[in-house]
């Protein structure tokens, strides 16, 4: 295993200006370099829902070989990934933990508070990624989603996401934090805190996949110096997204699994090799043994996905299809000038 040491130089074509790996690199990449110069492993093990489920899957996965948990405040697993660690025996020092500020924290006085609860119920001192989950704020609560006063709807905030990432900064200053990161931004929201700010971000953590490509605003990235996570690197196979119903489920795509078929895998290990080809990394989540080997098998095995292989699903399965968005919920319209909106 090795540390991918920088990103490769971009060609002339758009679909080429993603950041993309040799077939040499491919094989056994196993972490990115940040620009803050530490390394995230290319593969990380989500733990979003199935929150009764998360102790023993998170086990499971450590167990397997991740070296890189997904967690967030408001997926109330940070318990049960911090009695993993645990009962794993495995090294604070090997493993690289992600975790996310909700958006009911957003004030700059609530952003360490809630950084500390989240280290406690980790059991850790430190984290390696603390994400602003969303641009959006919630009015400030103790409840994750507080009420406004028709009862149901979400009661919205003020504060400014680029005052809440100057707290985020000062979580950095004081070793809490070895890197800080958004999620679920647009390009004009994250070029406010590049102009803002004396932090750019380390990580991007946004919904991609084959059929949500993202090509211009990843090669943005790219230039920025921000890495890419994808979340829901399967994109539809999770049943609580009800957009794109009509549309079958990414993971049988006929392009996905007629390459598979050549590799002796599965069309939801080509996609998670398509993302790390690209030079992301990606978090796929699962609670069943099997699928958790499998879903590292197709990023850390002794294989190797094409680059013809590559920009058949680049130039073929891309649908600008994007399933999660939130915005009439949380009171924010997300991804203004972004594919899939």
């Amino acid at each position: 295993m090795f540390a991918l040491k920088q990103a490769l130089s971009a060609p002339l074509r758009l679909r080429q200006l993603v950041p993309q790996l040799t077939t040499q690199q491919q094989r056994n990449l196993s972490t990115f370099k940040l620009n803050t110069g530490a390394t995230i492993p290319a593969i990380g093990f989500g733990t979003w829902q199935d929150k009764d489920a998360q102790e023993s899957a998170v086990l499971l996965a450590l167990k397997a070989g991740y070296k890189h948990i997904d967690g967030a405040a408001v997926y109330g697993t940070e318990p049960a990934i911090g009695k993993a660690l645990t009962q794993s025996g495995v090294d604070r020092s090997d493993i690289f933990i992600t975790t996310k500020l909700w958006n009911n924290a957003h004030h700059p006085d609530d952003v360490e508070p809630a950084l500390d609860a989240s280290l406690k119920n980790l059991g850790i001192s430190y984290i390696d990624l603390y994400l602003m989950h969303w641009p959006s704020p919630f009015a400030r609560s103790p409840e994750l989603m507080p009420k406004a006063s028709d009862g149901k709807s979400i009661a919205v905030g003020d504060t400014d996401y680029v005052d809440t990432w100057r707290a985020m900064e000062q979580l950095v200053k004081k070793g809490k934090a070895r890197a800080i990161g958004v999620s679920n931004f647009n390009q004009a929201e994250l070029e406010r805190i590049l102009s803002e700010t004396d932090t750019v971000p380390a990580v991007h953590q946004m919904e991609l996949h084959p059929y949500l490509q993202q090509k211009a605003f990843v090669a943005w990235h790219a230039e920025k110096g921000i890495h890419c996570t994808q979340y829901s690197p399967f994109g539809n196979a999770n049943p609580i997204y009800s957009k794109g119903e009509e549309v079958g489920k990414l993971i049988h795509d006929s392009i996905l699994t007629s390459i598979g078929e050549k590799y002796g895998k599965s069309g939801a290990q080509v996609a998670l090799a398509w993302g790390v080809n690209h030079g992301r990394s990606v978090i796929p989540k699962s609670k069943t043994e099997g699928r958790i080997a499998e879903n590292l098998e197709a990023v850390e095995g002794q294989w190797e996905l094409s680059n013809e292989d590559v920009r058949r699903i680049d130039e073929e399965m891309d649908k600008k299809l994007r399933f999660n968005d939130p915005s009439e919920r949380f009171g924010w319209n997300f991804y203004q000038g972004l594919d899939g909106k």
